[in-house]
């Protein structure tokens, strides 16, 4: 146990460093206070994707970037002991988030150019249910390297042997499930 805590330790003070170089934002609350998600634009360079809703995904259309605050994750997911509610913690976790992810994304200044929402993760039980959907990494060299960099927070979450995977969501999904008009 006490390596976790060094390894957590360690990432603490290395992630600010990776924020700062990122460009990621803070998706905030109603209370201007942090959620789990953090953001960035991206131009997608994958392979041509067709969504349920008819969304067509080509490579440089320009996406919303999610990215998990997982060092915040983790800390919150030491405390629970049990497998299955530290999946229930994460699924809640994201879904009380993505109304202000919603939010974000239509006071956005690019909001128009704006097609959809883009994660890469191992941690995908209950993706589907948010309204996600999955897409394999088709590319076995970028396959291994988000593999790589998936390991701490799948070894911190105890999540062995999941294949990580593209989550989209196109930007008309994201508003009529999670707007504020739908409200």
């Amino acid at each position: 146990m006490p390596m976790r805590e060094y390894l957590l330790g360690f990432w603490g003070s290395v992630d600010p460093i990776y924020f700062a170089c990122t460009r990621l934002r803070y998706v905030a609350d109603t209370n201007q206070q942090k959620t789990l998600l953090r953001v960035r634009l991206t131009k997608y360079k994958g392979a041509r994707i067709v969504l349920s809703d008819g969304t067509i995904i080509e490579k440089n259309d320009v996406l919303v970037k999610i990215h998990l605050h997982n060092v915040k994750l983790i800390k919150e997911l030491s405390t629970i002991p049990n497998e299955m509610k530290r999946a229930v913690f994460i699924y809640h976790s994201i879904k009380q988030a993505m109304p202000n992810l919603a939010m974000f994304l239509q006071s956005h200044p690019s909001s128009r150019q704006i097609k959809g929402i883009i994660g890469i993760t191992s941690l995908c039980r209950g993706a589907e249910r948010l309204g996600f959907e999955k897409s394999a990494l088709c590319n076995r060299y970028y396959r291994m390297y988000k593999k790589a960099t998936l390991l701490p927070i799948n070894l911190l979450a105890s999540n062995k042997g999941i294949e990580p995977v593209y989550l989209f969501m196109s930007k008309n999904k994201l508003l009529n499930k999670y707007g504020t008009n739908t409200k």
